[in-house]
């Protein structure tokens, strides 16, 4: 696939050759992927971070708006040249999607914050140390949200915005619904690490009847272990008991690993569902 590009960025990456040592790579991206601001202030942290925005092709040419995916780690969710093996490449998935027929939406990345990535994905106090996750999760809500809100053509309703994750991002993404249902209509819960908050039980449970009108899609792989399963199943059975319910459905797959790769792949089947 050859892509237009207007970002140029510089990244230090970690290569294990007997010994680790850091080589400065040039990255590309697509011309429809844009960094918003390198330095995003997140008042409910006290902390900066990036935020990536990519806008279907359609987008400049177009008066039209559209719906809006929120996803977490952005620094691996875009196809870059050189490409990396961690990047779930949802742009040109989606441009494929498009071009197949699937609605267009904006996804707009917001990155990790490296050593800080496992408190500030996690919604209450751990082993790991003090929860940032209520105050992340608000500051997407209640900061980063109304900002794309006012400077794309976005449809800002419940209904046509999405927050999804992987492992950490899955667990925060489950709380950002739960605590957010009327900010959040759907989202991808991809191998969440629902070990590491078993406090996130309790929050679905306190929120029920809101998520089951709500669209969510989970997805785990049985390489990741029986804990995984079990704990994502666990959720699915609290949402949809009887298996019946179309909005909420739980994809278990026998080659599924923790890892990228396994997330691009089903990142296809989320975005068609979330598309509906």
């Amino acid at each position: 696939m050859n892509l237009d590009v207007d970002i140029t960025m510089d990244i230090t990456v970690s290569k294990q050759n007997n010994q680790s040592k850091e080589d400065n790579v040039t990255y590309t991206f697509g011309d429809h992927v844009h960094v918003v601001d390198d330095a995003f202030f997140m008042p409910q942290l006290g902390k900066h971070r990036k935020i990536w925005i990519y806008l279907p092709k359609s987008y400049k040419h177009s008066s039209k708006k559209y719906p809006v995916l929120y996803m977490h780690d952005g620094q691996n969710l875009f196809h870059a040249t050189p490409p990396r093996n961690d990047e779930w490449a949802v742009d040109s998935v989606i441009d494929g999607l498009i071009r197949d027929g699937e609605k267009e939406m904006i996804v707009v990345g917001i990155d990790h914050g490296d050593q800080d990535r496992m408190n500030e994905y996690n919604p209450y106090d751990s082993e790991h140390g003090k929860g940032e996750g209520k105050a992340y999760a608000q500051f997407i809500a209640e900061t980063l949200k109304p900002y794309i809100d006012s400077t794309y053509r976005t449809l800002s309703d419940v209904k046509n915005t999405t927050i999804a994750g992987s492992s950490m991002g899955g667990l925060i993404s489950m709380y950002a619904i739960s605590a957010y249902p009327g900010i959040f209509g759907a989202a991808g819960i991809f191998s969440p690490s629902f070990w590491v908050a078993p406090d996130i039980f309790n929050e679905v449970e306190d929120h029920l009847s809101a998520l089951k009108k709500s669209k969510i899609f989970f997805v785990a792989g049985d390489k990741e272990g029986s804990k995984m399963i079990d704990n994502v199943r666990k959720a699915y059975n609290l949402l949809s008991p009887d298996t019946t319910n179309p909005n909420i459905v739980f994809i278990e797959k026998e080659d599924g690993k923790h890892t990228e790769w396994f997330w691009h792949r089903e990142f296809v089947t989320f975005y068609r569902f979330i598309a509906q």
